[in-house]
């Protein structure tokens, strides 16, 4: 049977490249997308398609309605990768603003899941991959709402491997640094007058999203996925100075070229 694999956020960058990857290794992709537009333009590349706007919980609960009817109440693949960033310091961050990052990049996720897992416990089967960020290992001036909603997600996925244990349902987290994108386009800016901007020293190891797919497959078909799998450079290295370095020392690395 072909395995159904459900993608979030496959407008572009990640998530399209993913769908295009899992299609061509046969798997049955599900693509969603918020935007009408995006949803045409995946429908002519010939991909099933289904309306899903993270920050809007009818929305979450259609899409997943849909997924289960689509696929007969069986889903082997979720990857919630759809999110977006809110930049800015936080003192002038709203709590609007706020509240927007974490329904889109944590609370829809989490509703979304909660309604598909059944579909998965019910086979014994079934994998959970979520797109994180280096922002969910550190933090970085003016990136403070972004990396807290991937910090929560970081601390989420881990509680809910633990609970899923001995089900036949593994939990990934998916860790990319800079890639080449449209994320950085859609970022939404606390000051528009002082935009954040990514430090020119990330550009020197920036990768495009193609990276993520090797990944992903593991994440998807080892026997034994692993817990996180970092993307790049700069994703490896946080990972480490994290573990390694006295937290104000670390404040000063993380201060260079912002």
């Amino acid at each position: 049977m072909q395995k159904a694999v459900l993608i979030t956020g496959c407008s572009s960058g990640i998530g399209l490249v993913s769908a295009q990857y899992l299609r061509s290794r046969g798997y049955r992709v599900l693509a969603t997308c918020r935007k009408t537009q995006d949803i045409d333009h995946l429908q002519q590349l010939g991909f099933e398609t289904i309306r899903l706007d993270l920050d809007d919980k009818h929305s979450v609960e259609q899409a997943a309605a849909e997924v289960l009817h689509l696929t007969g109440n069986r889903l082997y693949g979720l990857f919630n990768n759809a999110g977006f960033g809110v930049y800015g310091p936080l003192s002038k961050v709203s709590r609007e603003q706020l509240e927007q990052q974490f329904s889109t990049n944590f609370f829809g996720l989490h509703q979304l899941t909660q309604l598909l897992l059944p579909a998965m416990l019910a086979h014994g089967e079934g994998r959970i991959i979520q797109t994180s960020s280096v922002l969910g290992l550190v933090s970085t001036p003016g990136r403070g709402a972004y990396s807290a909603s991937k910090f929560a997600l970081e601390s989420w996925s881990d509680a809910l491997r633990m609970e899923l244990r001995g089900t036949g349902v593994q939990v990934s987290l998916i860790e990319p640094g800079p890639l080449s994108s449209r994320f950085v386009e859609n970022v939404n800016q606390a000051e528009v007058d002082k935009p954040v901007v990514n430090p020119t020293l990330a550009d020197r190891f920036i990768l495009p999203p193609e990276a993520v797919l090797p990944k992903l497959r593991h994440a998807l078909e080892s026997p034994t996925a692993r817990l996180r799998y970092p993307v790049t450079l700069v994703t490896y290295a946080a990972a480490i100075l994290h573990r390694l370095l006295p937290a104000r020392i670390l404040d000063v690395l993380l201060r260079i070229k912002q």
